[in-house]
This record gives C-alpha cells, sequence and structure tokens, in this order.
C-alpha cells in the first residue's frame, strides 16, 4: 500500500503546481492539469523514466537524497516533506496490529484539571479517555467516541463549531500525517473508507493530499449551554503510544473563561 500512497501523493501535489510558481512559462496548449512529469524529474534531478517509475508504484525504495529533491522540487512546506519521508520509507515497515490501551495515568491526569478539557485519542481517532469537562463539552468526547467522524457525519457537531469549515480544513491534512504509520489498521482504514463514502467535505479534502500538523490554535464553539466558547487547543503526541492528547482551554479572564467556568460547574456537578 505504501507504494501505491506514494505515487498518489507525488500526483496530487504535482496537479497542484503549476509552471509559473517554478518559474517556467506555461505553454499555449497546456491539457495537463499542474506540472508535467518530466518537469518535476527535471526539477528534482532525476530521469523521467525513474520519476514516473515512483509515480507508478514501480520503485518502491528512493533515496532519502531523492526524496528531498522532490520535495524541493513540489515546493513542499516543512510538514509535506516530512511525510513524503515518512511514506517513501513506510514501504519497508514491519506490519503489525496495535491493540489500543490508555495509560491508566493519563485518565488519572487529566481528571484533576478542572478547568481544562482533556481527552486521549487511539490511533484510530477513537476517545480511550476523557475528564468530564470535555464530556460536557460534547457526547463526541465520550471515551468510545471518534470526534474525526463525528466532525464530518454528526449535525450536532457541525452545530457545535462555529468555524466548521476552517476545523475541517485543519483536521483532514492532520489525519493524513499521523495515519502514515498506521495503514495496517483496519480501523483506520475504516474511518477513511467510511468518511470519503458518506462526507464530500471530507473526500474533496482528502484528494488534495494536504499535510498539516497543527498542535495548536484556537477553535470556536457554540455550546448549547453556554453559549459562544473560544478556546484554545493543544494536541500533544504521546512518543511511547503514538496516542494523542488533545485538551481545550480558555483565555484567562475572558468571557470564554467565565461561561466554561460554568459548564466546568455543571460537569462537576452531574459527577456529583
Amino acid at each position: 500500500m505504501g507504494a501505491g500512497r506514494l505515487g498518489d501523493y507525488l500526483r496530487a501535489r504535482r496537479a497542484l503546481l503549476q509552471p509559473e510558481d517554478v518559474g517556467l512559462v506555461a505553454g499555449s496548449r497546456r491539457r495537463v492539469e499542474g506540472l508535467r512529469r518530466e518537469k518535476v524529474a527535471i526539477l528534482a534531478g532525476i530521469s523521467p523514466e525513474y520519476y514516473l517509475r515512483l509515480e507508478q508504484g514501480r520503485d518502491t525504495n528512493p533515496s532519502r537524497q531523492v526524496v528531498a529533491a522532490l520535495a524541493k522540487a513540489l515546493k513542499l512546506d516543512a510538514d509535506a516533506a516530512a511525510y513524503l519521508d515518512l511514506i517513501a520509507r513506510a514501504t519497508n515497515l514491519t506490519k503489525r496490529h496495535r491493540v489500543e490501551k490508555p495509560n491508566p495515568d493519563i485518565q488519572a491526569m487529566i481528571d484533576m484539571w478542572p478547568r481544562t478539557a482533556a481527552y486521549l485519542q487511539g490511533g484510530s481517532f477513537t476517545v480511550l479517555a476523557s475528564n468530564p469537562l470535555a464530556a460536557a463539552l460534547s457526547r463526541h468526547f465520550w471515551i468510545g467516541a471518534n470526534p474525526m467522524r463525528a466532525a464530518f457525519l454528526e449535525s450536532d457537531m457541525r452545530r457545535l463549531y462555529r468555524d466548521w469549515e476552517a476545523m475541517t480544513a485543519k483536521a483532514v491534512p492532520f489525519l493524513r500525517s499521523v495515519v502514515v504509520e498506521r495503514d495496517d489498521d483496519p480501523a483506520v482504514q475504516e474511518l477513511i473508507g467510511e468518511l470519503s463514502l458518506r462526507s464530500d467535505r471530507f473526500r474533496t479534502l482528502w484528494a488534495r493530499h494536504d499535510v498539516k500538523v497543527d498542535h495548536r490554535g484556537d477553535t470556536l464553539f457554540l455550546h448549547p449551554q453556554v453559549g459562544p466558547l473560544d478556546l484554545r487547543f493543544q494536541k500533544f503526541l504521546l512518543p511511547d503510544s503514538r496516542q494523542i492528547l488533545v485538551t481545550y482551554h480558555a483565555q484567562p479572564g475572558s468571557a470564554s473563561e467565565r461561561a466554561f467556568t460554568m459548564l466546568a460547574e455543571s460537569a462537576r456537578a452531574d459527577k456529583g
């Protein structure tokens, strides 16, 4: 699968480039979308025949130097270049089944954060641990839920995010960046397959092959209980398990902090 993914990615990124993007003059009779294979090969300093083999998946072991040259030729940013390097090497990864288990210390830790919503996601984005404030923020942050799936398929999730378009535009490149080492996981493939079939929005974004690792930023919610919430998010990739800890907090002294505090108090009351 790694070889096919490498070819797909090279084609997708090539299609997004125009000759003028790389200092070339576009011909008057262009029939090809994006940059031609031959131009990419020339810019990367490799033969057109070799580049064609890479796109067709007939060569599965490009050197790190070739990968770096292709990243430069395709004008990839740091995240996209790292992703290209990873999928180029993924063809030789040993496939193994992963059993997702949360570290109990993570659950104990996030339960002690009264004003920070936090949940832990596994490799297929299923929630493995969640604290009361995260559960109060959305039912799709409960243990066993899948926020990535819900973001595209659940109507209440679309209402929850005031910036749904911007959020989903960031979610798919992030998904692509973290599942590259888990493409042998049936749960990952099922998630991508279901979203590709059922969500036009996901299918369009996934086809772009964008890769972007956003570990922090702003998210705009509209909570049915407490109204607008402007929250800061942080994503922490745990190195031992490759699981993702997601947190939300409000800026001190803001209206959102007051509203988030009300939600936290409500969550504590319900738990008690």
